[in-house]
């Protein structure tokens, strides 16, 4: 996957906010601190293109990034931070949901979770209501590096056995820090755009 351009392009929370149509867009999900900006920074190649935070929360709008004036990365605020107010927490349920059920140009979601734990309940939630969406999706296990790799092939199965996936669906180890799973990624990536638009990028 050849970066040539990447930028921020908006913030959005309402519809009349998102870019104009006609562009595939993937999204990116995953509980607060998983680390959505860091793999967009390393997807792209960009180091600070996505800001990343040490506090939770962060992100409370719907994030789009223009790629190569062709398809667009959009980051989800994060789920599960239990310091955020459940005004917050319903609002941001709304224009996600919104989003995902009513976005035409939506291509696929890449799922985070993190690859040292195992899946949470709003992370089994979350992939229960992607099924029901019929939203395609993959799961990238972040901060792989930080888990020896010896326990890899068990972490995944039991990511697998936790999310109830299907045998189609990828878990992808990911680690920012050495790269570990972005040729995967944008493997799935490139399928993905390609299968949204009939064209799309090109590793």
């Amino acid at each position: 996957m050849i970066i040539r351009e990447a930028a921020m392009f908006a913030a959005a929370v309402r519809p009349e906010q998102y870019p104009p149509g006609g562009r595939p867009e993937i999204a990116l999900s995953g509980r607060s601190n998983v680390g959505k900006s860091s793999l967009i920074n390393n997807l792209l190649q960009r180091k600070n293109l996505a800001r990343t935070s040490g506090q939770p929360g962060k992100t409370q709008t719907l994030n789009f990034y223009a790629i190569n004036q062709a398809w667009f990365f959009v980051d989800l605020p994060g789920y599960g931070y239990a310091k955020t107010s459940k005004t917050d927490r319903a609002r941001w349920g709304q224009f996600i949901e919104a989003y995902l059920t009513g976005r035409e140009e939506l291509a696929g979601v890449i799922q985070l979770v993190d690859f040292r734990h195992p899946p949470m309940e709003s992370d089994q939630l979350m992939v229960e209501w992607l099924r029901y969406q019929a939203i395609p999706f993959v799961v990238a296990g972040s901060k792989a590096d930080k888990l020896p790799k010896g326990r890899w092939q068990k972490q995944v199965g039991e990511i697998r056995r936790e999310l109830a996936l299907a045998p189609a669906t990828a878990v992808i180890p990911f680690s920012a820090e050495t790269g570990q799973g972005r040729e995967e990624l944008a493997g799935w990536l490139t399928e993905r755009l390609t299968a949204r638009s009939g064209g799309g990028e090109k590793k």
